[in-house]
């Protein structure tokens, strides 16, 4: 079974945009040398690749939470602007922001079980 497991981000400056990600979704990224930063907690993770000879095009990651209300609050106060404001889609609610250095990234919550209180 083929799964998403890893997304690099290229990104002008680490330094900000890995306190942008610990702040906003409480993650830990560690450090490796001066253009480089990841995640490493064995599940999907993202990498800030400050090496703009490495660069590739960006992509629309998408980050799954179990409060999107409460996840609108912690990105803006971390600096990032809502792109596309919550909207529903089938099987869900999800947003789109852009992080501080620009990138457009989305997040997202299941919906309820029937039957379970919305």
């Amino acid at each position: 079974m083929a799964r998403l497991n890893y997304l690099e981000l290229p990104v002008r400056d680490v330094a900000r945009l890995k306190q942008f990600y610990e702040q906003a979704f409480g993650w830990s990224l560690s450090q490796f040398g001066p253009d480089y930063a990841a995640t490493t907690s064995d599940d999907v993770e993202i990498g800030l690749n400050g090496d703009a000879d490495e660069w590739t095009a960006q992509l629309l990651p998408v980050i799954e939470v179990d409060d999107i209300d409460s996840a609108v609050e912690q990105v803006t106060r971390a600096g990032g602007t809502v792109s596309r404001p919550i909207f529903a889609f089938p099987g869900g609610r999800r947003f789109h922001f852009r992080d501080p250095h620009g990138h457009e990234l989305a997040v997202w919550t299941k919906a309820p079980e029937q039957g379970d209180a919305a």
